[in-house]
């Protein structure tokens, strides 16, 4: 499987489970937060569009995808709630069309159930203790000696600093930043860090604007490892596990910031996965 567009082919052609066109998106949500972490200076604005499958696989599944300002606005959750699965697929914008492949992946094989999945308690606390124990887990999953260039595509504060306590040389790139809390360059084309790096770590956000399919494709070309921490679209980006994906930190619906109490996160890695 080489990108997006085959594994949704596969989803609607049955490959990967039910077909689709039984099924129906019982819920869609939309949400508009914004975080400040203390001692930093940036405020990290994220909307996520939400898909629930209730009941499908005798239970429920939360797919989402993190997207841009403007494609999606607060009416998808009247338009789209009780729509057939397989119109979402095939019709709906990207960002709410990848929420439905989320959910209907993450239904068939929860996280919670999957053999090769390692299970990660964020404790409870603040915002800055859980943003800390959740990128220090990612991080974990970075297999590199000292001094390893390691770009970060899609940046926070506290996985940089991560993957600088792990020997790292963060190279960054967000569409959204410039520098870090601590002067670091941002750049915004993806390409600059790509081509130079020696592993890369990428958001799942980034299946909400297509750059995850040029991402991996350029991780397979370079032989370089790709770590994915993904919030949204994280049994999307699981299906490429051992395809251009190595390693994935997998956080279901509701996310670390959603709330104060402990949650889980589910890291895999591909050999494990095989």
């Amino acid at each position: 499987m080489k990108n997006t567009d085959e594994l949704l082919a596969g989803v609607l052609a049955g490959e990967h489970g039910p077909r689709p066109d039984g099924l129906v998106a019982t819920s869609v949500f939309w949400v508009h937060h914004g975080t400040r972490l203390a001692g930093g200076n940036t405020t990290y604005l994220n909307q996520y569009v939400l898909v629930r499958l209730g009941g499908a696989f005798g239970g429920c599944a939360f797919g989402g995808c993190a997207f841009e300002a403007g494609e999606v606005d607060p009416s998808v959750c009247r338009d789209a709630s009780g729509t057939p699965l397989d119109t979402l697929l095939r019709e709906a914008p990207r960002p709410l069309r990848i929420a439905a492949l989320d959910a209907y992946l993450g239904a068939a094989r929860p996280h919670r159930e999957a053999a090769a999945a390692e299970r990660v308690t964020l404790p409870a606390g603040t915002p800055e203790i859980r943003a800390k124990a959740r990128d220090e887990a990612i991080a974990g999953l970075l297999d590199i000696p000292a001094g390893a260039r390691v770009a970060l595509i899609g940046v926070v504060d506290p996985l940089v600093a991560a993957i600088r306590e792990r020997g790292g040389t963060p190279l960054l790139c967000d569409f959204n930043l410039r520098t870090t809390r601590w002067g670091d360059p941002v750049a915004d084309d993806m390409h600059e860090v790509l081509d130079t790096a020696d592993a890369v770590v990428a958001t799942g956000m980034t299946l909400g604007n297509g750059s995850f399919d040029t991402i991996v494709a350029r991780c397979r070309e370079r032989g370089v490892p790709l770590v994915v921490y993904a919030q949204s679209g994280s049994a999307v980006a699981r299906a490429f596990l051992g395809a251009g994906v190595t390693a994935l930190s997998a956080e279901p619906f509701p996310f670390s910031q959603f709330s104060a109490e402990p949650t889980t996160l589910y890291r895999y890695r591909a050999a494990a996965a095989a």
